[in-house]
């Protein structure tokens, strides 16, 4: 026997429980200049896979390319 699949509950359209708009990918590359919330303004130093490091002043931070957090200047 399967599961039993739960109803899908209908959405009302001025409901404050809408599902979120995905967020915009943009396109990094390296030495790119961005912006992150927390850390303030970076450049990219090195893209492998689905992670970017980026130099922020004296430290570097590996950040995610989809976060919502960073975004290109």
């Amino acid at each position: 026997m399967r599961p039993r699949q739960p109803a899908k509950k209908p959405v009302l359209k001025n409901s404050p429980f809408q599902a979120q708009p995905t967020p915009e990918l943009h396109d990094f590359a390296v030495n790119d200049r961005v912006t992150h919330d927390r850390h303030g303004l970076g450049s990219v130093l090195r893209i492998t896979g689905d992670r970017m490091e980026v130099r922020f002043g004296q430290s570097t931070v590996s950040v995610a390319l989809n976060s919502s957090k960073i975004h290109p200047l």
